[in-house]
Protein backbone atom coordinates (compact mmCIF):
# COMPACT_ATOMS: atom_id res chain seq x y z
CA UNK A 1 0.00 0.00 0.00
CA UNK A 2 2.75 2.35 0.78
CA UNK A 3 4.10 1.60 -2.51
CA UNK A 4 1.07 2.07 -4.56
CA UNK A 5 0.62 5.57 -2.92
CA UNK A 6 4.17 6.65 -3.21
CA UNK A 7 4.41 6.60 0.30
CA UNK A 8 8.30 6.64 1.88
CA UNK A 9 9.42 3.38 3.25
CA UNK A 10 11.75 0.84 3.54
CA UNK A 11 12.55 -1.37 1.02
CA UNK A 12 12.34 -5.21 2.60
CA UNK A 13 10.92 -8.90 2.36
CA UNK A 14 9.76 -12.26 4.15
CA UNK A 15 11.92 -14.87 4.13
CA UNK A 16 12.73 -18.41 5.56
CA UNK A 17 16.11 -19.00 3.96
CA UNK A 18 19.16 -17.03 5.16
CA UNK A 19 20.60 -17.21 1.93
CA UNK A 20 17.40 -14.87 0.58
CA UNK A 21 18.41 -12.18 3.98
CA UNK A 22 22.28 -12.11 2.42
CA UNK A 23 20.81 -12.07 -1.30
CA UNK A 24 18.46 -8.94 0.01
CA UNK A 25 21.77 -7.08 1.68
CA UNK A 26 23.69 -7.65 -1.33
CA UNK A 27 21.56 -6.09 -2.94
CA UNK A 28 20.28 -2.61 -1.33
CA UNK A 29 23.60 -2.35 1.76
CA UNK A 30 23.35 -1.50 5.25
CA UNK A 31 22.10 -1.23 7.77
CA UNK A 32 19.39 -3.40 7.84
CA UNK A 33 16.73 -4.48 10.40
CA UNK A 34 15.98 -8.25 10.94
CA UNK A 35 12.65 -9.26 13.07
CA UNK A 36 9.96 -12.21 13.48
CA UNK A 37 7.17 -11.92 11.03
CA UNK A 38 4.85 -12.10 14.20
CA UNK A 39 4.36 -10.30 17.78
CA UNK A 40 5.20 -6.76 18.06
CA UNK A 41 6.76 -4.17 20.37
CA UNK A 42 10.18 -4.88 18.71
CA UNK A 43 10.18 -8.73 20.18
CA UNK A 44 13.38 -10.86 18.61
CA UNK A 45 14.53 -7.60 16.09
CA UNK A 46 18.15 -7.17 15.74
CA UNK A 47 19.23 -3.68 14.41
CA UNK A 48 20.98 -1.82 13.23
CA UNK A 49 22.88 -4.80 11.31
CA UNK A 50 25.76 -2.74 9.79
CA UNK A 51 27.61 -6.10 8.37
CA UNK A 52 27.45 -9.55 6.86
CA UNK A 53 28.47 -11.21 10.37
CA UNK A 54 25.57 -9.76 12.12
CA UNK A 55 23.56 -10.39 9.60
CA UNK A 56 24.15 -14.22 9.13
CA UNK A 57 23.69 -14.21 12.85
CA UNK A 58 20.40 -11.98 13.32
CA UNK A 59 19.16 -14.06 10.06
CA UNK A 60 19.48 -17.78 12.63
CA UNK A 61 18.65 -16.30 16.07
CA UNK A 62 15.48 -14.75 14.62
CA UNK A 63 13.82 -18.27 13.50
CA UNK A 64 13.97 -19.09 17.43
CA UNK A 65 10.49 -16.46 17.34
CA UNK A 66 9.30 -18.20 13.67
CA UNK A 67 9.90 -19.63 10.98
CA UNK A 68 9.32 -16.92 8.48
CA UNK A 69 11.20 -13.68 8.96
CA UNK A 70 11.15 -10.00 8.07
CA UNK A 71 14.35 -8.35 6.87
CA UNK A 72 14.17 -4.48 5.58
CA UNK A 73 16.13 -1.28 5.65
CA UNK A 74 16.85 0.12 7.94
CA UNK A 75 17.28 4.49 8.94
CA UNK A 76 18.54 5.81 12.45
CA UNK A 77 16.89 9.14 12.93
CA UNK A 78 14.10 10.63 15.11
CA UNK A 79 11.18 8.02 15.84
CA UNK A 80 7.53 9.37 15.84
CA UNK A 81 3.67 8.00 16.48
CA UNK A 82 1.28 10.37 14.52
CA UNK A 83 -1.93 10.20 15.57
CA UNK A 84 -4.36 10.95 12.83
CA UNK A 85 -8.07 10.67 10.75
CA UNK A 86 -8.23 11.93 7.35
CA UNK A 87 -8.95 15.05 8.28
CA UNK A 88 -6.19 16.40 10.81
CA UNK A 89 -3.82 15.47 12.81
CA UNK A 90 -5.00 14.46 16.30
CA UNK A 91 -1.61 13.89 18.50
CA UNK A 92 1.87 13.66 17.43
CA UNK A 93 4.47 12.47 19.76
CA UNK A 94 8.54 11.60 19.46
CA UNK A 95 9.36 8.37 20.80
CA UNK A 96 13.04 7.54 22.65
CA UNK A 97 14.62 4.33 24.15
CA UNK A 98 15.26 4.63 27.77
CA UNK A 99 18.25 7.49 28.51
CA UNK A 100 19.88 9.28 31.31
CA UNK A 101 21.22 12.72 30.97
CA UNK A 102 24.95 13.27 32.29
CA UNK A 103 25.42 15.65 35.63
CA UNK A 104 29.35 15.31 36.23
CA UNK A 105 28.75 14.23 39.45
CA UNK A 106 26.52 10.88 39.85
CA UNK A 107 26.75 7.75 38.57
CA UNK A 108 24.62 5.95 35.59
CA UNK A 109 22.78 3.61 38.79
CA UNK A 110 21.87 6.85 40.35
CA UNK A 111 20.66 8.87 37.56
CA UNK A 112 18.36 5.91 36.81
CA UNK A 113 16.83 5.85 40.73
CA UNK A 114 16.44 9.61 39.88
CA UNK A 115 14.64 9.42 36.79
CA UNK A 116 12.21 6.77 38.37
CA UNK A 117 11.27 8.91 41.04
CA UNK A 118 10.60 11.52 38.52
CA UNK A 119 8.40 9.23 36.71
CA UNK A 120 6.37 8.49 40.04
CA UNK A 121 6.04 11.96 41.18
CA UNK A 122 4.45 12.56 37.38
CA UNK A 123 2.04 9.44 38.09
CA UNK A 124 3.59 8.36 34.29
CA UNK A 125 2.95 5.02 35.31
CA UNK A 126 2.19 1.71 33.94
CA UNK A 127 1.76 3.81 30.48
CA UNK A 128 5.45 4.93 30.85
CA UNK A 129 7.16 2.33 32.77
CA UNK A 130 10.64 3.08 35.16
CA UNK A 131 13.86 2.04 33.79
CA UNK A 132 14.87 -1.23 35.24
CA UNK A 133 18.45 -2.13 35.58
CA UNK A 134 18.37 -5.10 33.84
CA UNK A 135 20.47 -7.80 32.31
CA UNK A 136 19.77 -6.35 29.02
CA UNK A 137 20.23 -2.42 30.14
CA UNK A 138 24.14 -3.34 31.55
CA UNK A 139 24.39 -5.46 28.54
CA UNK A 140 24.40 -2.28 26.24
CA UNK A 141 26.14 -0.19 28.48
CA UNK A 142 28.88 -2.87 28.33
CA UNK A 143 28.82 -2.45 24.72
CA UNK A 144 29.52 1.06 24.82
CA UNK A 145 32.26 0.65 27.66
CA UNK A 146 29.89 1.74 30.37
CA UNK A 147 28.50 0.29 33.52
CA UNK A 148 25.98 1.24 36.41
CA UNK A 149 29.06 2.83 38.21
CA UNK A 150 30.23 4.85 34.98
CA UNK A 151 29.98 8.87 35.80
CA UNK A 152 28.50 10.63 32.99
CA UNK A 153 29.76 13.96 32.12
CA UNK A 154 27.40 17.40 32.51
CA UNK A 155 24.96 17.01 29.70
CA UNK A 156 26.21 13.70 28.44
CA UNK A 157 23.34 11.45 27.45
CA UNK A 158 23.57 8.02 28.35
CA UNK A 159 21.25 5.94 25.86
CA UNK A 160 20.57 2.74 28.07
CA UNK A 161 18.57 0.08 25.27
CA UNK A 162 18.26 0.35 21.91
CA UNK A 163 14.25 0.23 21.05
CA UNK A 164 12.12 2.97 21.80
CA UNK A 165 9.41 0.57 23.59
CA UNK A 166 8.05 1.59 26.74
CA UNK A 167 8.44 -1.49 28.57
CA UNK A 168 12.10 -1.02 29.12
CA UNK A 169 12.18 2.28 30.30
CA UNK A 170 11.30 4.12 26.88
CA UNK A 171 10.13 8.02 26.64
CA UNK A 172 7.63 10.01 25.03
CA UNK A 173 7.60 13.69 24.16
CA UNK A 174 4.66 15.55 23.26
CA UNK A 175 5.55 17.54 19.56
CA UNK A 176 3.84 20.77 19.07
CA UNK A 177 1.78 20.12 16.13
CA UNK A 178 2.42 24.49 14.99
CA UNK A 179 6.22 22.95 14.13
CA UNK A 180 4.97 20.40 11.97
CA UNK A 181 5.20 21.61 8.12
CA UNK A 182 1.66 21.15 6.49
CA UNK A 183 3.28 19.08 3.38
CA UNK A 184 3.70 16.35 6.49
CA UNK A 185 0.29 16.98 8.08
CA UNK A 186 -1.15 16.77 5.00
CA UNK A 187 1.14 13.26 4.24
CA UNK A 188 0.08 11.49 7.43
CA UNK A 189 -3.80 12.50 6.46
CA UNK A 190 -3.35 11.02 3.17
CA UNK A 191 -2.37 7.68 4.41
CA UNK A 192 -5.35 7.58 6.74
CA UNK A 193 -7.36 8.01 3.15
CA UNK A 194 -5.25 5.56 1.52
CA UNK A 195 -6.47 2.49 3.76
CA UNK A 196 -10.32 3.94 4.10
CA UNK A 197 -9.75 4.41 7.73
CA UNK A 198 -11.02 6.23 10.44
CA UNK A 199 -7.69 6.86 12.41
CA UNK A 200 -4.37 5.48 12.78
CA UNK A 201 -1.43 5.78 14.62
CA UNK A 202 1.67 6.16 12.17
CA UNK A 203 4.89 4.81 13.32
CA UNK A 204 6.96 7.02 11.44
CA UNK A 205 11.45 7.84 11.24
CA UNK A 206 12.35 10.98 9.77
CA UNK A 207 16.39 11.20 9.14
CA UNK A 208 16.25 14.73 10.79
CA UNK A 209 12.73 15.19 12.55
CA UNK A 210 9.20 15.68 11.75
CA UNK A 211 9.28 19.51 11.76
CA UNK A 212 11.38 19.78 8.81
CA UNK A 213 9.86 18.86 5.29
CA UNK A 214 9.73 15.02 4.54
CA UNK A 215 10.71 15.57 1.34
CA UNK A 216 14.05 17.03 1.95
CA UNK A 217 15.66 13.89 4.00
CA UNK A 218 15.30 10.48 4.29
CA UNK A 219 12.28 9.62 5.77
CA UNK A 220 10.72 5.75 6.35
CA UNK A 221 7.09 5.08 7.18
CA UNK A 222 6.76 1.56 9.13
CA UNK A 223 3.19 0.46 10.12
CA UNK A 224 -0.26 1.59 10.59
CA UNK A 225 -2.20 1.08 13.91
CA UNK A 226 -5.41 0.49 13.79
CA UNK A 227 -5.82 0.44 17.02
CA UNK A 228 -3.34 2.81 18.44
CA UNK A 229 -2.62 2.96 21.92
CA UNK A 230 -3.22 6.49 22.79
CA UNK A 231 -2.69 6.57 26.17
CA UNK A 232 1.05 6.75 25.33
CA UNK A 233 0.08 10.62 24.05
CA UNK A 234 -1.43 11.22 27.22
CA UNK A 235 1.13 10.16 29.27
CA UNK A 236 4.09 12.60 28.12
CA UNK A 237 7.58 12.45 30.26
CA UNK A 238 8.53 16.00 27.64
CA UNK A 239 6.18 18.27 26.22
CA UNK A 240 2.28 19.63 26.81
CA UNK A 241 -0.35 17.13 27.03
CA UNK A 242 -2.50 17.06 24.23
CA UNK A 243 -5.91 16.93 25.08
CA UNK A 244 -7.62 13.95 23.11
CA UNK A 245 -11.28 14.40 24.70
CA UNK A 246 -12.78 15.67 21.45
CA UNK A 247 -10.84 12.85 19.48
CA UNK A 248 -12.77 10.35 21.45
CA UNK A 249 -15.90 11.73 21.29
CA UNK A 250 -15.60 12.36 17.39
CA UNK A 251 -14.56 8.28 17.69
CA UNK A 252 -17.55 7.50 19.24
CA UNK A 253 -19.81 9.24 17.22
CA UNK A 254 -19.22 7.62 14.07
CA UNK A 255 -21.54 4.64 13.11
CA UNK A 256 -19.03 1.47 13.03
CA UNK A 257 -20.27 -1.73 11.32
CA UNK A 258 -19.94 -4.73 13.59
CA UNK A 259 -18.69 -2.99 16.60
CA UNK A 260 -20.28 -5.36 18.93
CA UNK A 261 -17.98 -8.20 17.06
CA UNK A 262 -14.39 -5.91 16.28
Amino acid sequence: MFAKHDVPHAKGLIFINPFTAHKFAKEHGFPLVIKPNVSGYSRGSHFPITNYKELWKASLMVKVWWPSSVIEQYLLGANYRVLATPEKIVSVIRRYPPFVDGNGTDNIDTLIDSENAVRQSMNLHPTIYPIAKSPAVKKYLAKQKLSLNSVPADGERILLFNRVALAPGGVVETIDQDTVPQINKALFCDVVKHFDANLFGIDVILEHGIEQDYTTQKCIFLEVNSRPYTRMHEKPRYGEVDDLEPFYAYMDSLAIVDTDTF
